[in-house]
Order: structure tokens, then sequence, then C-alpha cells
């Protein structure tokens, strides 16, 4: 199969999907953090509904600990787009005492979105959860399902899943439950690459080639952030850099680039022996870490 053909059958597959939510829930949303997967959501769903606008909101969970690119980036484009943008603070939960702040060497708020997600479902009474996940992330993220259903307490039992035969996909929930939806849960990485080179999406400048300033750590590139946990023996440096996930920049590492378009991009990650959340602290907490969260209520 020829990338284009490859790439218009899994864009199918994702509008399909997009279209099955609207159709099997009262009241879905995009759960968006500016990162690349969730803008290739917001293209596909553009596509799924022209010439109507997208008929549900975006909600960022904002940890207060973003990269600002990413943050002056999501704004950007919902406002060029013209679309519905809930934000939700980690930092209302920690000062209300729902969650405590971790502290240390490897202290993160990225755990902690848990809670306002949460938060957030129950306050807008959310039914399904559209999320940028992929199987080929994270050995947790592989057993999920497109529709995953998760129980009245936000949590997801990987034993307890429904089958989907031949593409067809189940949204019939019971009472306080409600949905996780990955309409991309079938591309890789590069898929996601050479979709928005194939569109010309535009992405974040964090993820292409800058010089940043950096220190090293346990064999990583970290920001040199107020918000990232240094040690005074710990030397900042300018590095030319690049990201390859976005998340929470206490627990998000840069890989040193010189790539500045998207097939250099696509090229470096061809040769890469690092996965792309090779350089998430958080998933490496332990073999399990990413399996706990999920069933604690993570994205």
């Amino acid at each position: 199969m020829s990338k284009i053909l490859q790439h218009n059958a899994l864009e199918a597959e994702a509008i399909h999907i997009f279209r099955e939510v609207v159709a099997q829930f009262e009241n879905p949303v995009l759960l968006f953090s500016g990162g690349k997967d969730s803008i290739t959501l917001v293209r596909l769903a553009q596509k799924a509904f022209f010439p109507a606008k997208i008929p549900f909101p975006l909600l960022h969970v904002d940890t207060g600990h973003n990269f600002p690119e990413t943050i002056e980036f999501r704004d950007k484009l919902v406002g060029e787009l013209g679309l519905n943008l809930i934000v939700r603070n980690v930092q209302d939960a920690i000062d209300q005492g729902k969650v405590v702040e971790e502290t240390g060497k490897y202290a993160s708020r990225n755990s902690l979105q848990t809670t306002t997600l949460l938060d957030a479902i129950e306050e807008f009474k959310f039914d399904a959860c559209i999320g940028g996940a992929r199987r080929d992330e994270e050995k947790a993220r592989a057993k999920e399902r497109i529709f995953s259903v998760r129980d009245d307490f936000g949590q997801w039992d990987e034993k307890n899943q429904r089958p989907e035969v031949f593409d067809m996909l189940n949204g019939k929930i019971e009472l306080g439950q409600n949905v996780r939806v990955f309409p991309i849960s079938n591309w890789t990485e590069l898929d996601v690459w050479s979709y928005i080179e194939q569109e010309k999406i535009e992405i974040p400048s964090i993820y292409f080639s800058h010089e940043r300033p950096t220190f090293v750590r346990d064999g990583l590139i970290w920001s040199a952030s107020e918000y990232v946990y240094k040690e005074e023996d710990e030397e900042v440096l300018d590095r030319i850099v690049r990201f390859r996930t976005v998340g929470d920049m206490t627990c998000t590492a840069a890989v040193e680039s010189k790539a500045k378009t998207i097939q250099e991009i696509v090229n470096e990650i061809r040769v890469s022996t690092i996965s792309e959340r090779g350089a998430r602290i958080d998933d490496k907490r332990s073999e399990a870490a990413m399996e706990k969260r999920k069933q604690q209520g993570y994205f």
C-alpha cells in the first residue's frame, strides 16, 4: 500500500470514529494539549464535520508548567478556528487541597492532571472524551480499545473491555460511565508526522530545532526552567534541541537535533533507536506507570 493510500485509509477511519462519537454520545469533548497528536485530531474533526464547525468543545487540563510555545499555539489555533476552549487548572486542585504537589528531584504535576480531568468531566457531564493516544506509544495504551469505557469513578479496567469486531463501535454506557475515544489509535508516530506534512498543518515551534538553555540529568536533556528541579552542580548550557513529545515541562525532555523541517523530522525518526516517549520521565517510574495512571482515571 502506498503512503498516500495508507494515510487516506487512516484518515477515513478517524473521520468515521469522530462521526460515530457525535452520533452515539450526547456531550463529547476533545482533550487538547497543544501537541501534534491533538492538533491532528482537530484537523480530522474539521474534515469530519465540514462545512459545519466542530460540534464539541476542546478541554485543556493545564498543569501550569506547560511550555509557553504550546500555550501560545493553543490560543492562536482556537482563535483562528473559532473553537470553544475550556481550560481547567491543576493549580486549583492544589489550592483546594485535592492533590498534593510533589517535591524533589523528579517532582512533576503530570500525574496530578487526573483529578482535574475527572472534576471537569463531572462538572460538564461529558460522556465521551476524545484523546490522541496511539497504541504504538506505550504498552498500556496498546491495550486500549478505540471506545474505552471508564466507570463512574473514571477508572479503567483493562480486563473488562468490549470487543470491537469488524470495526463495530459500541458506545452504549450505563449511568455515570463515560468513554475515552482514540480516533488515531492505529496510527504510528511516523503516520502522524507524514499526515502533518501532507496536510501542511501548522504545529508549535518547539517541535523544530532551536537553541534553548538546558541541563543534562540521567542522560536526558531538560529545559532550564523555574518549574524544573535542578541540582546546583547541574550545568546549564545552550543546546540545539527539539521535542518529540510535548507535555508538562517537569517530565518532558528534549533531544539534540538539527531538524528544522517536517521532512527532516521524519528522516530523523526513521533512524532513531529511542521511542517517542523515551524522553518522558513519568513513564520511567515503573514498568506499569502508565497503566496505573489509566486505572486511576488518566487520559
